[in-house]
């Protein structure tokens, strides 16, 4: 039974019902745009933009580009899930640790480290004399290469799924096929592949979603050639004028969120069907024997993050240390002229680095001091009542970013009644994006946590006379700071990384990093762009070594690449 406390505790349910307005408000304006725009008929622009053929062109290419991109991601997280949760393999968790670092990196990072690994220009091909011809095109200014990158880049959305599921087989199953004198292929294809279908069909949805909503990646390799999916789209009609573009574009975001909606609603409908009751011992990785195949998986296994990881990052570093695109590293041409620009002559790197940090960093501050209060208040809420605010918590992380950013920009164009201050335009509206966005990460290891302790502990502090705020201060808070710190971390680290919001509310001194990094190579200036992102890809790496030395003090699941 939940502990109630004797005091008041309406400051924690203003807390709770002020971050459930913050979630659901910006969703509510845009609903209510999309029925006000109804309600003008055909001529209304909801109608004309529905009616328009670059509509449907982009929708096409999203459609193909994300549904595409979930199937590389399914091949590439089922051979990783199956491989590192079933079988003998060494060096688990390293490479568990590698293949999720994709995730972590900002997807114009990705993109623009893949550019420079292919085509004539690649600074890395020129070193070692295997560069295309001059003038021949470059491979990945399309939509087989958007769906490419896309896939690597929600790869580890489908492995985290399937992992789940895989974890949660029962050890006595496998064990009693085996004896029975079941081969090992038996074993997969009689019981590990239908037990798992419920996680494999979670984890194709979650990339299809991730990739209908992605803007890095279809922005560096997509405009250059015109090839628009809805989020480019949305950039490239809010770069216009007129009267009718902020509902222009706010009829395209609920387009977006709708086929987000229909892809979680196929996915639940799914996952019906392929859900099976377990008994038995599970929660630890099962190691099939492999055998002399061990040593031959372990090196594809490594093959396959030498190719989807480490040749793009060392091009990448190989055109930071380069004085121009296309010019081979040599001991005559290794220069540190890139990031010397960067960081003492370009202005904008600082501000943008200032910007990303104020932003994440207050992001993660504010979430790390409201997550526990927010979860203790959860905890004393029916679980029926529990279970529907915290949905209403999770739309906006739900719901694509270009939707949650557009929604925010109909939300804050206006001035703020009484105070009359305008949020539009300014790094505020940015920063209440990203709470409303990123909230549920830094909650949900608190919520984990505050589970797992007994609340005889807390009811022996109350019948001492101590109140709420000296329960929560002094019992709970030293047993979940790890839980805070790392929901914090996550948060810190992911909205660093953020480009969709930031691409769409940015102005003019307000550019975050990632922004900076995309109208650099935007404007040619990839050499500049590749030491930026360098210098992003060590702090990430930093960051997630750094929550990996936190993970034995957190419960199982907190941080996504440990067990």
């Amino acid at each position: 039974m939940p502990v109630r406390s004797s005091q008041p505790s309406w400051l924690l349910s203003l807390l709770l019902v002020a971050i459930t307005v913050l979630s659901v408000t910006p969703s509510l304006r845009l609903l209510v745009s999309a029925g006000t725009q109804l309600g003008l008929g055909d001529q209304s622009p909801f109608w004309q933009v529905m009616n328009a053929a670059s509509t449907w062109r982009a929708l096409g290419h999203s459609l193909y580009t994300a549904t595409l991109g979930a199937l590389v991601s399914l091949f590439l997280g089922a051979i990783f899930a199956y491989s590192i949760t079933l079988t003998n393999i060494r060096g688990k968790h390293w490479l568990v640790f590698c293949f999720m670092l994709p995730m972590m990196i900002p997807p114009q990072i990705t993109a623009l480290s893949w550019l420079q690994l292919t085509g004539p220009a690649s600074p890395l091909l020129n070193t070692l004399g295997i560069a295309p011809a001059l003038g021949s095109p470059q491979p990945l200014y399309s939509a087989e290469g958007i769906v490419l990158l896309l896939g690597i880049q929600s790869a580890p959305l489908v492995f985290l799924a399937m992992r789940s599921s895989l974890i949660n087989l029962p050890a006595e199953l496998i064990e009693a096929a085996r004896i029975s004198g079941a081969s090992n292929r038996r074993v997969w294809r009689d019981i590990v592949m239908p037990l798992s279908r419920s996680g494999m069909i979670a984890g194709v949805f979650m990339a299809f979603v991730s990739n209908l909503g992605n803007f890095g990646i279809p922005a560096m390799l997509g405009i250059p050639t015109s090839y628009y999916v809805l989020p480019t789209l949305i950039y490239q009609r809010m770069a216009g004028f007129g009267n009718s573009v902020l509902q222009e574009v706010a009829s395209l975001s609920i387009l977006i969120g709708v086929l987000a909606l229909l892809g979680v609603a196929v996915q639940q409908r799914m996952q019906k069907g392929s859900r099976y009751a377990l008994t038995g011992h599970s929660g630890k990785a099962h190691d099939i024997d492999l055998h002399r195949w061990r040593p031959v998986l372990e090196a594809t296994l490594v093959l396959v993050l030498s190719i989807i990881l480490v040749a793009p990052l060392l091009a990448l570093i190989v055109s930071a240390l380069v004085p121009a695109v296309g010019v081979p590293l040599t001991l005559d041409t290794i220069t540190l002229a890139a990031f010397d620009e960067m960081i003492n002559h370009q202005g904008s790197t600082l501000r943008a680095g200032q910007n990303s940090l104020m932003l994440a960093g207050g992001a993660a501050l504010v979430i790390m001091a409201c997550a526990l209060p927010l979860a203790y208040r959860l905890r004393q809420l029916p679980e029926r009542v529990q279970t529907s605010v915290v949905t209403l918590i999770e739309i906006p992380y739900a719901l694509p970013g270009v939707v949650l950013a557009i929604a925010c920009i109909l939300l804050f164009a206006r001035p703020l009644p009484i105070v009359n201050v305008v949020l539009y335009g300014s790094l505020w509206i940015i920063f209440l994006a990203y709470l409303a966005r990123f909230l549920v990460l830094g909650l949900r290891p608190v919520m984990a946590s505050l589970g797992q302790v007994d609340t005889a502990l807390e009811e022996a502090a109350q019948l001492a006379g101590a109140g709420t705020l000296r329960r929560l201060v002094d019992i709970l808070l030293p047993m979940l700071a790890p839980a805070v710190f790392a929901g914090g971390l996550l948060v810190f680290l992911i909205a660093l990384n953020e480009i969709t919001v930031s691409a769409l509310l940015w102005s003019a001194g307000n550019e975050t990093l990632g922004v900076l990094i995309f109208n650099l190579d935007e404007g040619g200036e990839s050499v500049l762009a590749s030491a930026i992102s360098v210098l992003v890809v060590l702090f990430v790496a930093l960051l997630m070594a750094l929550l990996n030395m936190l993970a034995p003090k957190l419960p199982k699941g907190v941080i996504p690449w440990r067990t």
